[in-house]
């Protein structure tokens, strides 16, 4: 027996020919984009207000509101779950700022956190400063990393922003040794891959001086060597004054940021040019909080033996025999008459880790000045 045709449905044709129709019609389609793009934006609104008023209900409710103020681990474990969930096509980055936006908006309403930083504005660090605590924060650029440490010190500030180390260049200098002068404490740490950008208005075969901070320089060396030889270096502050420079002087440049050259109206005339694609800037969070253990800290150690042959040898011996990795040793030579180093070390763990608290108490043994400058959450780089 043959099968009986069935018959087909008027809505699917219809919906058919009105996909067809709308397709074939770009105006059509435009008009519906726009109006699926209206009904999302206020989607989007009312989502983020919500989410807003329950954190501002979390906040109000907790009983330490510093401690839920500042919560670095708790926020870059938020910010990786929402990367995790997101499936695209907004970079991980992107979702990181909105999220940041929102925190640190709300907090503002509480409590409003003052930061000092090394500037002017849209440094390296002032970067990190927004990476960690938000615009709404009231960020204060300083002149110096003395002054940021003052700022703190003082109670001009909750926080302070400094660099403490870089992958190329090592050690900063100036950070050390305020530490050696000022009873603070580091409480977290933001890890920024720094990518440096040639800047400027001329074309680059008519620029004569290329303007940047030192450590910038030096991290562009070869590149600036092979790609600019006939452009004479000259150091300036920051990135920022060089990005200035680079605006209103005919024939200069700027190595500096992206967002430098968006703040200063400049074209990116060579991108990432640092010689080290891996070059990573960590900053140090000072301010006067305990930060709880996480499980994943690291605790920074201000240490100074006497100086005699294997005093340095036998203090790191503790270390190796609790079994605790030490990821950073630089030495600092004493102000003044007194011959010898200060020793700064990162050791994995919290103070209140069983296994670091022995090596805290054995080292008294065997130091001269020993301060636990602060045990805080890793932090992972951003790019």
């Amino acid at each position: 027996m043959a099968t009986k045709p069935q018959p087909t449905k008027k809505t699917s044709k219809a919906s058919t020919s009105g996909s067809a129709k709308a397709a074939g019609n770009p105006i059509k389609a435009t008009a519906s984009l726009e109006t699926e793009i209206e009904k999302l934006d206020g989607e989007i609104v009312k989502l983020l207000n919500q989410r807003a008023s329950a954190t501002l209900k979390l906040l109000e409710a907790a009983p330490d509101k510093k401690a839920v103020l500042f919560d670095p681990k708790a926020d870059d474990l938020l910010a990786l779950k929402l990367e995790e969930k997101s499936s695209g096509p907004l970079p991980a980055h992107a979702l990181r700022g909105v999220l940041r936006q929102v925190l640190s908006s709300i907090r503002n309403q509480v409590r409003t956190q003052r930061v000092a930083y090394l500037g002017p504005a849209f440094s390296f660090t002032h970067m990190a400063a927004i990476e960690r605590f938000g615009e709404a924060a009231d960020l204060i650029p300083v002149n110096t990393i003395a002054a940021v440490f003052e700022e703190v010190n003082r109670g001009h500030a909750d926080f302070g922003l400094v660099p403490i180390e870089n992958s190329t260049d090592g050690r900063i200098i100036d950070t050390l040794d305020m530490f050696t002068r000022l009873p603070l404490r580091i409480c977290g740490e933001v890890q920024l891959a720094i990518h440096h950008n040639l800047l400027g208005r001329s074309a680059r075969g008519e620029i004569t001086e290329i303007y940047s901070k030192p450590q910038a320089l030096s991290q562009c060396r070869e590149w600036l060597s092979r790609n600019m030889p006939q452009a004479r270096l000259i150091e300036v502050t920051s990135t920022s004054t060089a990005a200035q420079l680079g605006r209103d002087k005919p024939g200069a440049a700027a190595v500096a940021s992206r967002q430098a050259a968006t703040e200063y109206g400049l074209e990116i005339l060579a991108a990432n040019i640092e010689d080290n694609s891996q070059n990573i800037t960590r900053f140090a969070v000072l301010g006067d909080r305990i930060m709880a253990p996480t499980g994943q800290d690291r605790t920074s150690i201000l240490l100074q033996t006497a100086d005699k042959p294997g005093a340095l040898a036998n203090a790191l011996e503790i270390f190796k025999r609790l079994k605790i990795n030490l990821t950073w040793i630089e030495s600092f030579p004493l102000r003044g008459p007194e011959s010898g180093y200060i020793f700064f070390i990162d050791a994995e763990g919290h103070m209140k880790d069983t296994r670091v608290k022995k090596a805290l108490d054995e080292l008294t043994t065997h130091a001269v000045r020993l301060e636990v400058l602060g045990s805080y959450p890793c932090s992972e780089p951003i790019d």
